[in-house]
């Protein structure tokens, strides 16, 4: 596999498609019943340091809080969507109430890897951010978006929730193991993201948003502050309560 300090994405060979498509069907866990209202969270994958100053401010500000996917190794590190954050910048974030969250240590590819060895990852990515003072990960993200069998049975056990990339809506039936996510990226990154606003607004449904880094000229993984922004004061306005993902599983009790 490349160093992620360049652009890497999961594998897209015909055996890859038919494995994410089983996937789906086993080691499911299927949530007993939807929230009460509509809910969305705003979260950021690999933590780049836009995300962790310009986004969290972004929430900060309207007193609100997101959640941040992060990969201990990534720490510091180049990748393709900029340097990502350090601890002291994980410590400010939690200290503002934002979440930190699970993305392996090394930003594995649980698509490629064994139940054991994500496993292992994710102990490592425990213990790291386990000096940082930040509290415990109780959600995970599958780096890539992408996971096997093996590493969906065996990072159920540890998480609340487990996020991957498919579109769609967190609702009564949805596997918690596997929760679908709509990115704010590339061009069309807000038009898609409204319409899925506007779908959880319709069905009382909880929506999770993820981005990457937040600047003005934003990798294609990313998205510009204001798109951040226009789309923080949708969900506002529609009756939206935005909360972090630990908050939203609190609330469905899990």
């Amino acid at each position: 596999m490349a160093s992620y300090a360049e652009a890497y994405s999961a594998d897209r060979s015909l055996k890859g498609k038919l494995r994410r498509r089983l996937v789906r069907l086993i080691n499911t866990r299927p949530l007993a019943k939807g929230p009460p209202r509509p809910m969305v969270s705003f979260t950021f994958d690999d933590a780049p340091l836009t995300s962790a100053v310009a986004g969290a401010a972004l929430l900060e500000t309207r007193g609100l809080a997101g959640t941040y996917y992060v990969s201990a190794g990534l720490s510091g590190t180049q990748a393709p969507m900029g340097v990502c954050a350090e601890p002291v910048d994980y410590k400010r974030l939690a200290k503002a109430g934002h979440e930190i969250a699970c993305h392996t240590y090394s930003h594995l590819d649980c698509g490629q890897a064994s139940g054991p060895t994500a496993l292992a990852d994710v102990v490592l990515n425990a213990q790291a951010v386990a000096a940082w003072d930040v509290g415990e990960m109780v959600s995970f993200a599958y780096p890539y978006g992408d996971v096997a069998g093996g590493p969906k049975g065996a990072l159920a056990k540890r998480f609340s929730t487990l996020r991957a990339l498919h579109h769609g809506l967190v609702e009564k039936g949805t596997d918690l193991n596997q929760l679908p996510a709509v990115g704010i990226e590339g061009p069309d990154g807000e038009a898609v993201a409204r319409k899925w606003l506007a779908a959880a607004k319709a069905r009382s449904a909880w929506l999770i948003l993820y981005t990457h880094d937040v600047r003005p000229d934003p990798s294609p993984w990313g998205c510009t502050p204001e798109v951040l922004a226009r789309l923080i004061d949708q969900a506002a306005a529609d009756g939206f309560d935005v909360v972090t993902v630990r908050e939203g599983a609190r609330r469905l009790n899990l």
